[in-house]
């Protein structure tokens, strides 16, 4: 990826007004010249969240958050800061720029991607025109109608359908003036002979409902399609193959249209296929992902971690379904070492509790939790919310268990609770578990359910619990972005003023600043603001500047954009620069006059000395006329 230059980020930020982007996302409402909300990134009943206007900054007073129109969109859509730029460019309707450092391979590179990029949301709109206009595909309009899918449901998610024709999507993009190279590797067509590329290619998607598969910012970079009949012999769903846009196992289906409903329930619903999560999306259960496989990879776990606490795998009940959930949760299980469930009567049975039962130590370990809602017999989420309705199917998933009931009636079912020798075996095993269990409160909740599901008076099972394990390293803990601490408050003075004031900061710039600031602590958000290209009056300059820094870093300058200045900035920045230099001057006053106590001496070392001595109680009685009582000597 390029470098974005800071002209296009500017550019980008004064046509974003961050009071209209926020309220795009949640209503905001007026106080004075700046608005209040409650904050969305911590809860709360008093709203504490700001955002104003003239700075174009937001900052709650609450949890520390803050920042641009840049730090918002990545904070709440979870994005990184090229994707939260290509978010507002094309809200605003302006090209992003991006700069390469070689001009040879990489751009060569970049153009390719731009171009598969267009060719595949062409072909998007292309099959969705198929669907909706062509006599030919009255057939898959009738089954998605089967399906409760209608023209609007279709176009929000721009289905649609692949002719039953071996050359139809090739020609078409011959037409649309694509190179041969470019439809071969988007994955439109494949080769007749995969050892020979050069040869002849055909449709790779034929007769087939097509569904796009887009990344986190809505761009179409794969497809998958699905049949319309049940032929054993063919794939029910073919996805497109790996190419420079897209690899299966990184990518989750929805996520750009349901990811803001994970983040706010915290939950993740898992479901097999795409009509599945179309299904539950258009009936009001949103936030709903699925993987492009039978199972969770990795990377597609991972990716949920980020927006969710929780997990509720749902899969069909068929054996097909039961196979990709038993592998889903293992992926879990084997990364994370998470809380998990049962996948369906007896779905996971003895041999899916080997891995959980080995992974349990590092389940009561971490935050993320999995359950697995049961399907019915023949049902999958998408027939069931069509028989039962939304609110049952609500229900279902509210009240599918945890991992630990399943443990526990698993253990119980396996002993006998009758023999006191075998119920204390069990109790003790249970223990070693339950005793590496971090947090006090959980441990005994966790403790207080396993005495009463095998028989065992909590006093005597609390009396086998080992001491808690130690974190057997710092990777196990989960790691959180503190808020910048605050400089000194006559540093602090000067960020503020060089921020928010072009005099103040016209004046600073003038004066020797690397030199005293090099010898001032705490010094370096002035130095960085001082080097920065930002101009106070302008906003866009200042979000620019603010998309250098880190999050805490950001936070804090946030804070400072909402803060009043003094009247007559710069004469209240020539006193607080006078106290710098004062303190700077008196630093090196006292290294000079300890450097004199040393022994040894020659008589010019001392006669140097004593001269930088005069010097520098010269320099002080000098700046003395201009020495603030309210400076902070350190």
């Amino acid at each position: 990826m390029g470098t974005i230059p800071t002209e296009n980020i500017e550019q980008i930020a004064a046509a974003n007004d961050i009071v209209e982007v926020i309220g795009s996302y949640f209503p905001l409402k007026r106080a004075g010249s700046s608005y209040k909300a409650l904050c969305p990134f911590h809860q709360e009943k008093t709203p504490s969240f700001n955002v104003s206007s003239p700075r174009q900054s937001f900052h709650c007073f609450g949890c520390g958050a803050g920042g641009s129109v840049f730090r918002f969109v990545m904070d709440y859509e979870h994005l990184d800061f090229p994707s939260a730029v290509k978010k507002l460019a094309a809200r605003a309707g302006i090209p992003v720029i991006e700069e390469y450092a070689s001009s040879g391979g990489d751009d060569r590179q970049h153009e390719a991607r731009r171009t598969l990029l267009q060719l595949h949301a062409e072909a998007a709109e292309w099959f969705h025109e198929n669907l909706l206009k062509r006599e030919w595909a009255s057939a898959a309009r009738d089954y998605l109608k089967r399906r409760g899918i209608d023209r609007q449901v279709a176009g929000n998610w721009k289905i649609g359908f692949a002719p039953d024709a071996w050359d139809a999507s090739l020609k078409w993009a011959f037409d649309r003036g694509y190179r041969r190279s470019e439809i071969l590797q988007s994955g439109l067509v494949k080769p007749r002979d995969e050892n020979r590329p050069e040869g002849d290619v055909y449709d790779r998607f034929r007769n087939r409902i097509m569904f796009p598969i887009c990344n986190d910012v809505g761009e179409v970079i794969a497809f998958s399609g699905r049949v319309l009949g049940s032929d054993a012999e063919t794939a029910k769903y073919l996805n497109s193959p790996e190419t420079p846009l897209f690899r299966k196992g990184n990518v989750l289906f929805g996520l750009h249209k349901t990811k803001r409903a994970v983040i706010d329930a915290k939950s993740a619903i898992v479901c097999e296929g795409q009509l599945d999560l179309i299904t539950l999306f258009e009936a009001g259960i949103t936030n709903v992902v699925a993987p492009q496989g039978t199972a969770f990879t990795e990377h597609q776990a991972r990716t949920v971690k980020r927006y969710a606490d929780e997990v509720v795998l749902c899969f069909d009940s068929d054996a097909a379904g039961k196979k990709a959930g038993e592998r889903s949760l293992a992926t879990f299980v084997e990364n994370f070492g998470v809380q998990s469930t049962k996948l369906s009567d007896g779905g996971l049975g003895a041999r899916g509790r080997g891995p959980a039962e080995r992974s349990l130590d590092a389940f009561l370990q971490h935050d993320l939790i999995i359950r697995v809602a049961v399907m019915p017999p023949g049902q999958d989420p998408d027939s069931l919310i069509r028989v039962e309705g939304t609110e049952a199917f609500k229900k279902r998933i509210a009240e599918a268990p945890n991992y630990l009931d399943y443990w526990l009636d698993c253990e119980a079912a396996a002993t006998d609770l009758s023999a006191t020798g075998a119920k204390m075996q069990l109790a003790r095993k249970l223990a070693e578990t339950v005793a590496r269990v971090h947090d006090p409160i959980m441990r005994g909740e966790v403790a207080s359910k396993v005495s009463a599901r095998i028989g065992v008076p909590p006093g005597d099972f609390a009396a086998l619990l080992a001491r808690p394990m130690r974190d057997r390293s710092a990777a196990q803990t989960t790691a959180r972005v503190q808020p910048a601490v605050a400089p000194r408050h006559d540093i602090a003075m000067l960020c503020l003023l060089a921020l928010r004031d072009p005099d103040a900061r016209a004046f600073l710039l003038d004066e020797n600043w690397r030199e005293v600031l090099a010898q001032t602590p705490d010094s370096d958000m002035l130095v960085r603001i001082l080097e920065g290209d930002l101009r106070p009056d302008d906003p866009p300059s200042i979000n620019a500047f603010m998309s250098t820094l880190e999050p805490g870093e950001e936070a804090l300058v946030a804070a400072w954009q909402l803060q009043r200045i003094p009247p007559n900035t710069a004469a209240v920045a020539k006193d607080w620069w006078t106290g710098l230099q004062q303190s700077a001057v008196r630093r090196q006053l006292q290294i000079a006059e300890g450097r004199m106590q040393i022994p040894q001496l020659s008589a010019g070392e001392m006669t140097s000395l004593q001269k930088q001595v005069v010097d520098l109680k010269a320099q002080l009685h000098e700046l003395s006329a201009f020495s603030p009582p309210r400076v902070l000597d350190k």
